[in-house]
C-alpha cells in the first residue's frame, strides 16, 4: 500500500483515468494582475564561499526507515504562513530523493487534475545539462500515483529540435510506458497558440509570446536542474526553466523573442518576468549533479547530492544558488547577498515568492540531510 491508498499505481491511474475521462488542456483563467516597479539594488560584497568545501560524508540512510520529517527551525519569529516550506533531501538517488521530496512537503495539488509538465530539455546533453530520465518517470510516476487525471510532458529546446531531443533521452519511449502525452512548443505554429503576456514596466519591448498550454494547463508542474548560466543568465533553475514557455520566433511575423532576451542588458529581469505570467502547483529540482561553472549544456560538474521541492521559484532558487555558493561557484552567482541577484530580486519586485532568506524554511526527514541544510542556511542568510 502506497501512501496514497493504492497498492498498484498504475491499477489506480487506469480506474481514475476511466471515472475522469482524459480530454485535452483545458481553456482556462485570468493571466495577470499589474506588477510593482523595479526596485535596482548595487549588491553589497561578501565573502566568497570556500571553493573546496564539501558536506560532510556520511551512510546513506536506510530506505526501510521512514523518519519524522523535521522543520529547520527559522532564525526569526516569522508565522508559518508566511514561509516558504523547500524539502530538503540529501541523496545520490534521484528516484529514492524525488519520491521523499514530495512526501516531506506534503501537499497534493493533482489529484482529479489534468497535468502539464515542463522539464529542461533545452538540450540532449545528460543531467545537468537536461532532466535526468530517472527524475523524470519517477515524477510521473509520483504525479499518476497522487490521482493525475492526465500528463502532458511539453517543452522548447534552445539547442536543438526539442522533439528530437525527447526521443535521444529517451523520452518519447518512457511516454508509451507511462501512458503520458508529450508536446514541442516550438510546432505551435498559429498566432491562436501563442498568448502576448504584457506587464506594466517590463523590459520585453513587445510583451512575452508565452505557450498557451502553459497557460491554460489546470496544473504545472515543472522540474529543474542546479546549474549556472554562461550565457547571461548567471544560474537556471526554476526561474530560468520558464523561458522554455517563451516562443523562440512568435507568429505571426515571427518576432524573434529569444535573440532580444539574449541581447539584453537586462536579460536576468527578463527572466523573472516571464514567471509573472503562471504559478506551478509542484516544482521538483534535481541536485544530485550540478554545473558549478560553465552551464547550460556542459560545465565543471559538482556532486551536491541533493533534491528540493517546493512551489514557491523564489525560494527553490535562493536555495540552489546557495548551493553552487557552497561547491564554489562563478564570480556573478557567488557576489553579493544572494536576494540581491537579478533573477530572484526583480521576482521578488513581482510578488511571485518570499521576500527575504528568513522565510525559508527546510524540511528534512533525517539527520544527513538536516545537518546539510544547515550549512546550507547559514549561506542563504550570508550578507
Amino acid at each position: 500500500m502506497n501512501r496514497f491508498g493504492s497498492k498498484h499505481r498504475y491499477n489506480r491511474r487506469k480506474f481514475l483515468r476511466m471515472a475522469l475521462g482524459l480530454g485535452g488542456l483545458t481553456v482556462a483563467a485570468p493571466l495577470l494582475e499589474a506588477c510593482g516597479q523595479i526596485v535596482r539594488t548595487t549588491p553589497a560584497p561578501i565573502p566568497t564561499p570556500n571553493p573546496t568545501a564539501k558536506p560532510n560524508p556520511t551512510a546513506t540512510p536506510d530506505p526501510t526507515v521512514t523518519p519524522k520529517p523535521t522543520a529547520t527551525p527559522s532564525p526569526t519569529a516569522i508565522p508559518a504562513e508566511e514561509m516558504a516550506r523547500v524539502a530538503f533531501v540529501r541523496t545520490t538517488d534521484r528516484a529514492a530523493g524525488v519520491r521523499r521530496a514530495i512526501e516531506l512537503l506534503g501537499i497534493n495539488p493533482v489529484q482529479g487534475k489534468q497535468v502539464l509538465l515542463k522539464p529542461n530539455f533545452n538540450s540532449d546533453d545528460p543531467c545537468p545539462g537536461s532532466t535526468h530520465p530517472d527524475t523524470l518517470r519517477t515524477l510521473v510516476e509520483e504525479l499518476w500515483a497522487m490521482g493525475a487525471r492526465s500528463i502532458t510532458v511539453g517543452d522548447r529546446s534552445g539547442m536543438g529540435d526539442c522533439r528530437s531531443i525527447m526521443r535521444d533521452l529517451g523520452v518519447l519511449e518512457m511516454a508509451e510506458e507511462l501512458e503520458f502525452g508529450t508536446t514541442d512548443f516550438d510546432k505551435l505554429a498559429e498566432a491562436k497558440d501563442w498568448v502576448w503576456i504584457r506587464l506594466p514596466e517590463s523590459h520585453w519591448k513587445r510583451g512575452i509570446p508565452m505557450a498557451r498550454p502553459c497557460l491554460e494547463a489546470e496544473t504545472l508542474v515543472q522540474t529543474c536542474c542546479l546549474k549556472t548560466h554562461q550565457f547571461g543568465g548567471h544560474f537556471t533553475m526554476s526561474l530560468k526553466n520558464s523561458v522554455g514557455m517563451v516562443a523562440k520566433y512568435a507568429p505571426p511575423n515571427d518576432y524573434a523573442a529569444m535573440d532580444e532576451l539574449h541581447n539584453s542588458a537586462r536579460m536576468r529581469s527578463m527572466i523573472a518576468e516571464i514567471n509573472a505570467a503562471y504559478t506551478p502547483a509542484l516544482i521538483v529540482l534535481d541536485g544530485v549533479l550540478a554545473f558549478r561553472h560553465g552551464g547550460p549544456h556542459e560545465g565543471t560538474l559538482a556532486s551536491s547530492e541533493v533534491v528540493l521541492a517546493g512551489t514557491d521559484r523564489i525560494a527553490i532558487d535562493a536555495v540552489g544558488v546557495a548551493l553552487l555558493r557552497y561547491f564554489g561557484t562563478t564570480a556573478a552567482v557567488a557576489r553579493g547577498p544572494i536576494f540581491e541577484q537579478e533573477q530572484i530580486a526583480r521576482a521578488v519586485e513581482l510578488g511571485l515568492g518570499v521576500d527575504m532568506p528568513e522565510r525559508i524554511q527546510f524540511v528534512t526527514g533525517d539527520p544527513d540531510s538536516e545537518a546539510y541544510a544547515a550549512e546550507i542556511r547559514q549561506v542563504l542568510l550570508q550578507r
